[in-house]
C-alpha cells in the first residue's frame, strides 16, 4: 500500500487527510472553433473539483501521499451541451530518497464524447451510470490508483481495477465509445479486461519490481536496483510470451521507454547487450530509442 510505503521510509507532511489525486486538468479547445471560452474553463474547474475531491477509496490519504497525476482533455466540436474530445491520462509516482517521480501510466484516449451543462454538479455513485464525463474521469481515476497501488505492493491495484470494471460494465450499455469490445482493440474495454486478466498477470508483477526492487533502491545500491530492473524486463517478457504485442506491454512502454534509456545512459555499468536485445524483442517500434543506450 503506498501510504506503508509512506511510513516506511518516514516521508512527512501535513496530517490532514485528503482525497487520492493531486490531479492538474487542462482542456485545449483551440479546434472547436468558439470566441466564448466561458464554457471550458468552467468544465475544467468541475473536471478538477470532481476528481480532486471525490474519496476513490475511503482510506483518507494525507496531503504528501495523494497521486501525482494529469489530464488533458482536447474538445475536437462543441454544439448544445454535447463534447467530441480525447482525454490524455498520465500519472507518477515518487522514488524513494529522492525528487524523482518516475511515470506509471500515460494513455491517450480518443473516444471522450459527453454531455456536458455548464455548472451541472459531478457526482459519482457507484455501479449506476449517470453520464459519460463522470464515467470516463472515475474509470480513469480508479485506474490510476490502482497501478500506482501496483508500484508500492504485490498485486495491490486488484480492488481498484474491480472498481474501473464495475465502470465499464455499466457505461457498456450504453452508445458510447470505448466502452465495448467491438470499439476497436486498444480502448477502455481492453485495458480493464488485460488488467484483470490472469494471462497477464506478469504485467502486474512487473510494475512492482521495476518500482520497488529497482528505482527504489537507486540510492541505496545503483548497480543492483539497474539489474532488478533489468531482471523485471524478463518478466515482463512472459506476457510477451503469453500473448505476442500485448496491449499492456504497449502501455508500459508508453509511460516508460524514456526512463529506461536514461537508467541504463549512466551511472554504474552493466552488461546491457541482453536488456537491449529483450527490449528490442518486448518493444521493436522503441528500437531507435534502445539504440540511443550508451555500451
Amino acid at each position: 500500500m503506498r501510504n506503508i510505503f509512506w511510513s516506511l521510509f518516514l516521508f512527512t507532511g501535513l496530517s490532514l487527510q485528503a482525497q487520492e489525486l493531486n490531479c492538474t486538468v487542462s482542456i485545449n479547445a483551440d479546434q472547436a472553433g468558439l470566441t466564448n471560452n466561458q464554457v471550458f474553463k468552467t468544465l475544467e474547474n468541475s473536471i478538477s473539483d470532481f476528481v480532486n475531491r471525490t474519496d476513490w477509496t475511503g482510506q483518507g490519504f494525507n496531503q504528501n501521499e495523494r497521486i501525482s497525476c494529469s489530464m488533458y482533455i482536447t474538445v475536437t466540436s462543441y454544439s448544445n451541451n454535447q463534447f467530441a474530445a480525447s482525454i490524455q491520462v498520465q500519472s507518477a509516482r515518487p522514488v524513494f530518497d529522492s525528487t524523482y517521480s518516475s511515470p506509471v501510466f500515460n494513455f491517450n484516449d480518443k473516444d471522450f464524447n459527453f454531455d456536458y451543462t455548464e455548472f451541472q454538479n459531478l457526482i459519482f455513485n457507484p455501479g449506476t451510470f449517470d453520464s459519460n464525463l463522470v464515467s470516463v474521469l472515475a474509470f480513469y481515476s480508479f485506474i490510476m490508483i490502482g497501478i500506482d497501488a501496483d508500484t508500492f505492493s504485490p498485486n495491490g491495484g486488484q480492488s481498484y481495477f474491480e472498481n474501473a470494471q464495475d465502470i465499464a460494465n455499466a457505461a457498456s450499455n450504453t452508445n458510447y465509445k470505448g466502452w465495448k469490445q467491438s470499439d476497436g482493440n486498444q480502448n477502455r474495454y481492453f485495458l480493464i479486461n488485460d488488467l484483470l486478466s490472469s494471462t497477464y498477470s506478469a504485467f502486474h508483477d512487473t510494475m512492482y519490481e521495476y518500482h520497488r526492487n529497482g528505482l527504489d533502491k537507486m540510492s541505496i545500491d545503483p548497480k543492483a536496483a539497474k539489474e532488478a530492473i533489468a531482471a523485471s524486463m524478463e518478466t515482463l517478457a512472459k506476457v510477451n510470451a503469453a500473448r505476442p504485442n500485448a496491449f499492456l506491454t504497449r502501455v508500459f512502454f508508453d509511460s516508460k521507454s524514456d526512463e529506461l534509456v536514461s537508467i541504463y545512459s549512466g551511472g554504474p555499468s552493466i552488461p546491457i547487450a541482453p536488456l537491449i536485445d529483450r527490449l528490442n524483442k518486448l518493444s521493436p517500434l522503441n528500437s531507435s530509442k534502445w539504440s540511443g543506450i550508451k555500451m
